[in-house]
């Protein structure tokens, strides 16, 4: 038989400590602490008028997922959308076969945001997009996006 079985040290534990509302994570620590994330807009519009499939890369490079400041989402996502809108059909593919598989799943979250907030003729453009990075990266993109916590 156990020899101290009124111990009352498992009382000293703070489970609050432990509630999922009030965990913060070392990198919404470090994001925060480097500054403004997402992509340089001004980078990006250079960019564009000159070389497409690097105005695509800076535009998903430095993608505010471990954000939770909303204005800054719209702002990454208001600029992904203007890269992808500005894209040849037939560039597409070159594009998305350009991408590792994180950022084929960092595309498809753009691509399902910009399905959210459709504007004139983005949704068409959206559309071909998708196509391409579902033959690219497979039916998990899709998964991993819809079931991922962070969001873009």
């Amino acid at each position: 038989m156990a020899r101290n079985t009124l111990s009352s040290r498992f009382r000293r534990v703070d489970i609050d400590e432990f509630d999922e509302n009030k965990f913060v994570d070392e990198q919404e620590e470090a994001a925060a602490a480097a500054g403004e994330p997402g992509p340089d807009p001004s980078e990006v519009d250079g960019l564009l008028r000159g070389d497409m499939l690097r105005a695509f890369h800076a535009a998903l490079r430095n993608s505010p997922v471990n954000t939770k400041n909303q204005a800054v989402k719209e702002r990454a996502q208001g600029v992904v959308l203007k890269v992808l809108t500005n894209f040849k059909s037939s560039e597409i593919e070159q594009a998305v076969q350009s991408l590792d598989k994180n950022g084929i799943d960092l595309l498809m979250k753009y691509i399902y945001k910009g399905f959210e907030k459709p504007t004139e003729n983005s949704s068409a453009v959206l559309l071909q997009w998708h196509e391409k990075a579902l033959a690219v990266g497979g039916l998990g993109s899709i998964i991993r996006v819809l079931t991922a916590r962070k969001t873009v």
